[in-house]
């Protein structure tokens, strides 16, 4: 391996940097920008914290791990979905409406 070449990673490494990586991104979009709304994400990248969820909770069950749609909210959003909704999610206004649609429309 090189420090050239970042494709060039141990494949026992591969899985804790993704892992890290994944953190990573978790607490982002938990502390740093809450203020970044689902239906922000659905429009520019065609997933969000429940698209996160709801493969959170397919990785379990592959591994053999039940965990509920609320349990495997928690663990994306770092409080029951229902309190991060109260205390951060917004209502979406009409021109978030229409370029989620206009997005559905590109992404089929």
């Amino acid at each position: 391996m090189t420090p050239t070449d970042p494709t060039a990673v141990p494949d026992a490494a591969t899985e804790a940097l993704q892992a890290a990586a994944f953190r990573r991104l978790l607490a982002h979009l938990m502390h740093e920008r809450r203020d970044v709304q689902n239906i922000d994400l659905m429009i520019l990248a065609s997933f969000c914290r429940n698209c996160l969820a709801d493969w959170y909770r397919d990785a379990a069950g592959e591994r053999g791990i039940e965990l509920s749609k609320d349990q495997a909210r928690e663990a994306i959003y770092g409080m029951p979905f229902a309190q991060w909704k109260a205390q951060y999610q917004q209502e979406a206004t009409p021109e978030q409406l229409a370029a989620f649609e206009a997005a559905q429309k590109r992404h089929g």
